[in-house]
């Protein structure tokens, strides 16, 4: 290692010697690679039988509560018909001592935008916290 100080042939060059920095990055790689598998962690789990969870999944969807936009323009909460003007009050009733506030909304093709947003700003309002969307039964997406 030097700095070249003439066009001789016993003239310095400046050029690193990279030998001595790849050995050190090898050992840092192996010893990176090496700490790898000793910071996985395992984690044990116990899952219910399958005839327990089939037992809750039936229990949750039974559970659920579906607010329908029917075509003619009505509403029903679970196939039960609610007039407009009492959708409020109806679903405090059903909110008010449920731990779950979550919702589905079935929107029938012909439904405006506009009466969906009514609808969940009145569940927001009832206390419902999460909204979520079932597909229509005819296929439809709504648009």
């Amino acid at each position: 290692m030097g700095a070249q100080f003439g066009a001789g042939r016993d003239a310095f060059t400046n050029e690193p010697n990279v030998v001595p920095m790849i050995d050190i990055l090898l050992v840092l790689l192996i010893i990176f690679m090496m700490q790898v598998p000793l910071q996985r962690k395992a984690m044990d789990v116990n899952l219910p039988p399958e005839q327990q969870v089939e037992q809750q999944q039936q229990q949750s969807i039974r559970d659920q509560i579906v607010l329908q936009l029917m075509e003619d323009g009505s509403y029903a909460i679970n196939s039960e018909p609610v007039a407009f003007s009492n959708l409020g009050r109806r679903l405090r009733e059903i909110y008010d001592n449920r731990p779950t506030k979550l919702m589905f909304i079935k929107t029938a093709g012909n439904r405006v935008y506009e009466e969906v947003i009514e609808a969940m700003d009145i569940a927001r309002g009832a206390g419902v916290q999460v909204i979520g969307f079932t597909p229509s039964e005819t296929g439809e997406d709504g648009n």
